[in-house]
């Protein structure tokens, strides 16, 4: 039987991986489950900690959600390699000197699920908490590298000019902050922008954003925009497009809104057909979807880990996997080219010296062409061509910014990395 929780659950500090584990906590176990242990969203439940570490592999249960689908044929094979050697990997966090090991930084991160390829094949592969190698686990803004792919292959196609402004495809946003951006702006996030990230202010523009999208509680008197599409046309401009990268989430769906306008297909119909269905994976993703049945393109992909490793994986090789060319060469050739460090230096990110952003990936810009697709809650995947190594990672780590896992996750990627570029 079940142990009632306390009346207030005790901050995020002093729950760790283990202390916060789904499973120990008994979140939505039973029938019905007890009243202690019930995770809603209308309440905010299901975005609070410890209680999100159960919600970010149950999406399903809470939101609307569109099939991604896999087809008929067999998956592309992963073939095995495990290693021992891995989880004792050690390195100094970033600002540290003690030196941790690489299975403790697996914790500290509060990691649901971490693959790491090398040369194509599983050499190290765990499951925490709620999630296993079946069950589809949210990516949040890693679903942006997935759309910024589609049109990055749409554009090496000749379907999208990037030099064309936005409001050619959209014009329902010619008279919003977007309509005079083009659509390169838009994919690399160097939009000016009346529009607040800040995903701690209940009064941001992500916050307001996600309340019209539904994917955070509306009050009764709830008076704003409903829908994605509704909220994206009230955004206005504020500075001068081109001068600097900031990052924002409304980028991404109005990317995806032209996609769809110029292929005459939705996102996820073209997820599945030019993505999903061609690397062989092993299950159908989802993708949430707001009021109005629209995909929440900047974040609300589901997988599973090892299918997220496929993606990353086809990267690494060039846009090649399972027996054919998914994405043009030219196209991921552009990604990891990365872009302007300059104008990525403009948003002040203190632990991504020298970084640039391209195409809705991240470039460490570094020796070793190391690019990255980024989540909040330590959502990732870590393409490092010179190690011939891809990681994959879902998390559920108390705080949404990167900033908080970066410095455990990015030097033990590099760590990583040095050992098996030693075989």
């Amino acid at each position: 039987m079940t142990k009632p929780l306390p009346e207030t659950l005790p901050p995020p500090h002093e729950l760790d991986a283990d202390a916060s584990c789904p499973v120990r906590w008994g979140w939505m176990r039973g029938s019905p489950p007890p009243a202690d242990r019930v995770v809603r969203f209308e309440n905010g439940d299901s975005r609070r900690f410890p209680q999100l570490r159960w919600t970010f592999s149950h999406i399903r249960q809470l939101h609307p959600t569109l099939d991604i689908a896999r087809g008929s044929a067999p998956a592309a094979p992963l073939p095995q390699a495990l290693r021992s050697d891995l989880d004792g990997i050690s390195f100094a966090p970033l600002g540290a000197t003690r030196p941790i090991s690489f299975a403790q930084s697996l914790k500290a991160n509060y990691t649901d699920g971490i693959v790491v390829l090398h040369r194509g094949r599983i050499v190290f592969e765990r499951y925490f908490g709620a999630l296993d190698e079946h069950r589809p686990h949210i990516a949040f803004s890693v679903t942006k590298s997935f759309i910024g792919t589609l049109g990055a292959m749409l554009s090496a196609e000749g379907v999208l000019d990037e030099t064309r402004h936005i409001a050619h495809w959209v014009p329902e946003l010619a008279a919003s902050g977007f309509g005079s951006a083009t659509l390169a702006e838009v994919m690399d996030m160097t939009t000016a922008l009346d529009f607040s990230e800040a995903y701690t202010d209940p009064n941001s523009g992500i916050a307001a954003y996600a309340r019209a999208g539904g994917f955070a509680p509306r009050q009764a008197a709830y008076d704003g925009p409903d829908g994605l599409y509704a909220f994206l046309t009230g955004v206005k401009g504020q500075g001068t497009h081109g001068q600097g990268f900031t990052y924002r989430s409304i980028n991404t769906d109005v990317l995806a809104w032209v996609i769809q306008r110029a292929t005459g297909e939705r996102i996820e119909t073209l997820l599945s057909k030019r993505l999903w269905t061609p690397l062989g994976v092993e299950r159908d993703a989802h993708i949430t979807c707001d009021t109005h049945g629209m995909p929440f393109a900047a974040g609300g992909l589901c997988t599973t880990l090892r299918d997220l490793a496929r993606m990353g994986e086809m990267m690494r090789c060039e846009g090649a996997f399972n027996g054919q060319q998914i994405v043009p060469p030219s196209a991921v050739a552009a990604i990891r080219k990365g872009g302007d460090p300059k104008k990525f230096a403009t948003a002040g990110y203190a632990l991504l010296p020298g970084w640039s952003y391209r195409h809705q990936w991240w470039n460490s810009q570094n020796e070793d062409g190391m690019y990255m697709a980024r989540g909040v809650h330590g959502q990732a995947i870590v393409i490092n061509p010179a190690a011939e190594m891809v990681v994959a990672r879902y998390a559920s780590h108390p705080l949404a910014a990167n900033a908080n896992l970066d410095p455990t996750s990015l030097p033990a990627w590099g760590a990583l990395a040095e050992r098996l570029k030693q075989g």
